[in-house]
C-alpha cells in the first residue's frame, strides 16, 4: 500500500515563498510517476507539477519560473518549491501518485491512484 504524507503548508503574502514536502511509503518515487495537484475552493483540483520516472518534470503555465518540483530518492521524498507566490496559488495542495509514467495527460487527476490527505496553502494580498 502506498502511503504519501504532506507537510510544509501554511499562510504567507503574496510575493512569499513555502515548501511543500511528501513523504511517500518506501520505492514508491522509483516505481510511479508522482506530483502535486492543487484545489481550490469551488473549483476543480489541477495539475501544478510532476516528477516522472526518468527524471524528467513538468509544470502547469500558471507555475512556470515560480514553482520547482525535485525529489530525494535516498529518503523517497517529493518536494515543491513555491516563490513569488500569488493569491490565486491559494488551495489544497495533494501530492499524489499512480500512473508508471507521467505522460501526455499528466494534468488528468483520474489517472493516479495515490493521493496524500492534502496541505493548505493560503496567499494574501
Amino acid at each position: 500500500q502506498v502511503q504519501l504524507v504532506e507537510s510544509g503548508g501554511g499562510s504567507v503574502q503574496a510575493g512569499g515563498s513555502l515548501r511543500l514536502s511528501c513523504a511517500a511509503s518506501r520505492y514508491t518515487v522509483f516505481v510511479f510517476c508522482m506530483g502535486w495537484f492543487r484545489q481550490a475552493r469551488g473549483k476543480e483540483r489541477e495539475g501544478v507539477a510532476v516528477f516522472d520516472r526518468d527524471g524528467s518534470t513538468t509544470y502547469a503555465d500558471s507555475v512556470k519560473g515560480r514553482f520547482t518540483i525535485s525529489r530525494d530518492n535516498a529518503k523517497s521524498t517529493l518536494y515543491l518549491q513555491m516563490n513569488s507566490l500569488k493569491p490565486e496559488d491559494t488551495g489544497m495542495y495533494y501530492c499524489t501518485a499512480g500512473p508508471w509514467w507521467c505522460g501526455s495527460t499528466w494534468y488528468d487527476p483520474s489517472r493516479y491512484n495515490y493521493w496524500g490527505q492534502g496541505t493548505q496553502v493560503t496567499v494574501s494580498s
